[in-house]
């Protein structure tokens, strides 16, 4: 998915380039690249959210380190 989202920004990047006015530049790499981009991976991240909130709601542990005694070193 973020490699996607690199190349929607490449390509934006480069329209913005091509523009007449550093403020018309400005302004396509704003509207048309980092705000819908900002939303669609808003969007598209919404059930990960879910799910890790509804981890820690009901007391799961998460991180990297999730073993079942953690005071036993290995």
């Amino acid at each position: 998915m973020y490699i996607v989202a690199i190349a929607w920004l490449y390509v934006v990047l480069l329209a913005a380039v091509s523009d007449t006015t550093v403020v018309g530049g400005v302004l396509t790499f704003v509207f048309w690249g980092v705000g819908p981009l900002g939303l669609f991976l808003w969007l598209v991240g919404t059930p990960a959210r879910h799910r890790h909130a509804s981890k820690v709601v009901c007391g799961e542990k998460t991180g990297a380190n999730d073993s079942a005694d953690p005071g036993v070193k290995q």
